[in-house]
């Protein structure tokens, strides 16, 4: 897995749709009108913080079923909708939400760095230095600025990874 995620908080109808949906490609039709929707309360940007933060918030690996429940479900989610090699959806429900929410709440820079300190981060692309370490952290920030709103509003979250 490569490339940039972009974290959408979606409304139950939106949510209907993508899990109704038959293939890949009825995933990825829903996917591109949030996209063209781009609605930026609904949504988060992680770029490629992405990667480091679900190892930060799981086992150190980017697997699907890294870590421990509900921080396992903050990046890649609970539930994948949509796995290749060009592009990636998963899918946490309103009530995982919640959960993500309030088990971020407590984190910081300083549980980051902790964390960058006692895992082994196997096949990571990053340097794993100073200014990765800010810049996962200064992410975290954001991350639970979205889990926070998306938890108040009830709404389902989708995370999609592209190249």
């Amino acid at each position: 897995m490569g490339g940039r995620a972009v974290l959408f908080a979606v409304e139950d109808a939106d949510a209907k749709r993508l899990l109704a949906a038959d293939d890949d490609a009825d995933v990825r039709a829903v996917v591109e009108e949030l996209e063209e929707r781009w609605e930026r309360p609904w949504l988060g940007q992680l770029d490629k913080a992405w990667d480091a933060l679900h190892r930060c918030l799981t086992d150190g690996t980017l697997t699907y079923a890294a870590g421990e429940y509900p921080l396992s479900h903050a990046i890649l989610g609970g539930y994948l909708l949509h796995e290749g090699d060009e592009w990636e959806v998963g899918y946490v429900a309103p009530d995982e939400v919640r959960d993500v929410a309030e088990a971020l709440a407590p984190l910081d820079e300083a549980w980051v760095r902790e964390r960058y300190e006692t895992l082994t981060f196997v096949d990571y692309d990053g340097i794993a230095d100073e200014d990765d370490i800010g810049y996962t952290a200064g992410n975290l920030v954001d991350l639970k600025d979205f889990y926070r709103r998306a938890a108040a509003a009830g709404r389902a979250v989708i995370l999609t990874v592209d190249p």
